[in-house]
């Protein structure tokens, strides 16, 4: 063989590696997307702190059980998972040491795990101050933080990582072809800024019902009711994403996941199912259930948690009711983790503080002493916790996209985030991923702004930007996914013939 033909043959066999190279590259298609759901009990016993306070309060009664949703998206190249826990909040400790478990058992990467709590008042103990963390510090200050302040339980949390990793593998276990629908419900007559406007110039939270001082709502609501449903190929429900910005703060009497429980018996009456309801909060950092302009007495707790969860159920309802389907749903992920410095108590505050302290509780009305208090406690973490490490993530199911931020967060962020995005459906996702307490807009720390979310304490003290920094992050990271078409109802291949006895004339006789 000579050494033309050597070359000819090598290049030869060059080129075919080449073209089988090109043609084996790309990956097939997905069939179609796999989704699990599933669900994990996480009720707290008796007797366990009730969180959502500056003091502690005790659990004396049962209402409904409290658990762990979760919502698995498989496009067949990427998972993602969305995971809804009724709490009020979720530490960032129980999201890492999830996360790492959930990689280390099954083949979903922890950055593709969304875990948000519901910011239910009536749930377990998951915060405020957590096991140890004051242990470095001196004897009245430990004392301050674990004997008057509203404190996790080690235990607790512990079984709540727990069933977070075991719902998502039994979601992941479960996995089935199937078809999601997205859409939005409108829903106005339940939520309520619950700052508002005062003719002193500022802003306050809840100045009282009808108070003749207020002017106006010092802030918007965001009425929309994000939906995502997903149905077997059979067209059975098999699991429903819903997103809508208010407070879980009707407390309808002893542990509960509050109106969301009747969100979820909502959905499961009018379709008749059992299908998992992952609820996920949007921004709701200033919106509860409360109308301080309303002249009407407010319902009893049991009848608001009703009226809440059961008119944002119907909407959902509506919405799964309405929806085309379809099984060509990508996935995708993306997340950012930077550190935010917290706020310093000036000397002058941090030494009235200590003076009120001092003089003790002097009721009825301990609100100084409460405050005081938190400057104290935010003085000493400050010592050896100068910034918090937060996490913003935006999971991409389709055409929705939930962006997520670790704080209750003022709705204007929100509704500023969905403003942003290209996707047809955007759902803000707040305290998710850690907690770092309330994050307001810049406007409220102004001199027309105000309310105690602005106040400076162990639970709220990230620097004033820190909302915007959550917002442009949530866009940036939504907008480098690209979106799909929203799902369509099959269209007509031709004009339809009218009926014979439709297409005639009037008679009169």
């Amino acid at each position: 063989m000579n050494t033309r033909t050597r070359q000819h043959l090598g290049h030869a066999t060059f080129l075919l590696a080449l073209l089988t190279t090109v043609h084996a590259a790309p990956q097939p298609a997905p069939a179609g997307i796999k989704v699990g759901f599933a669900e994990r009990d996480i009720t707290p016993s008796i007797g366990m702190e009730q969180p959502g306070g500056y003091g502690k309060n005790f659990h004396r009664t049962f209402h409904d059980p409290c658990k762990v949703r979760v919502a698995l998206f498989d496009d067949g190249r990427s998972q993602v998972v969305l995971v809804g826990l009724d709490a009020l909040i979720v530490p960032r400790h129980v999201v890492v040491d999830a996360r790492t478990e959930i990689e280390k058992l099954t083949r979903i990467p922890g950055s593709a795990v969304m875990i948000g709590a519901s910011h239910s008042h009536s749930s377990g103990p998951v915060g405020m101050v957590q096991p140890g963390q004051f242990d470095h510090a001196p004897e009245d200050i430990r004392r301050l933080a674990y004997e008057e302040s509203s404190m996790a339980d080690a235990g607790y949390l512990m079984r709540v990582t727990h069933e977070i990793v075991q719902a998502v593998r039994a979601a992941d276990a479960g996995r089935v072809p199937a078809q999601l629908g997205f859409g939005y419900g409108h829903e106005d007559q339940v939520a309520f800024n619950r700052r508002l406007r005062m003719k002193n110039g500022q802003s306050w939270s809840h100045p009282g019902a009808m108070n003749p001082d207020i002017i106006n709502y010092a802030g918007p609501i965001d009425p929309q009711v994000g939906v995502i449903g997903a149905w077997d190929l059979s067209g059975k429900l098999i699991g429903t994403v819903v997103n809508f910005s208010c407070h879980a703060t009707t407390n309808p009497g002893g542990i509960s996941a509050n109106w969301i429980y009747y969100l979820e018996r909502t959905i499961h009456g009018a379709l008749d199912t059992r299908a998992p309801v992952v609820f996920l909060a949007g921004a709701c950092g200033d919106v509860t259930q409360v109308n301080n302009l309303s002249p009407y007495q407010r319902p009893a707790p049991e009848a608001w948690a009703h009226f809440v969860g059961g008119r944002v159920g119907a909407e959902a309802v509506k919405v799964l009711l309405s929806v085309p389907r379809s099984s060509d749903i990508p996935v995708d992920s993306r997340q950012k983790t930077w550190t935010i410095p917290r706020r310093t108590p000036s000397p002058d505050n941090l030494a009235k503080a200590k003076v009120t302290l001092a003089q003790g509780k002097r009721p009825p009305d301990f609100t100084d002493w409460i405050f005081a208090k938190e400057t104290v406690l935010l003085d000493q973490l400050l010592k050896v916790e100068p910034a918090v490490e937060v996490e913003v993530q935006a999971l991409q199911i389709g055409p929705a996209v939930c962006v997520s931020n670790p704080s209750e967060y003022f709705v204007q962020y929100g509704l500023d985030i969905k403003q942003g995005s290209k996707f047809s459906y955007t759902f803000p996702v707040e305290l998710a991923n850690g907690c770092v307490g309330y994050v307001p807009t810049e406007e409220a720390f102004s001199s027309a702004g105000g309310g105690y979310e602005t106040r400076l304490t162990l639970y709220s003290n990230l620097e004033t930007t820190a909302g915007r920094q959550f917002a442009e992050v949530g866009i940036e990271l939504a907008n480098q996914m690209t979106p799909s078409a929203p799902p369509e109802f099959p269209k007509l291949k031709a004009p339809g013939q009218p009926w014979s006895y439709g297409n005639v004339g009037p008679q009169l006789d």
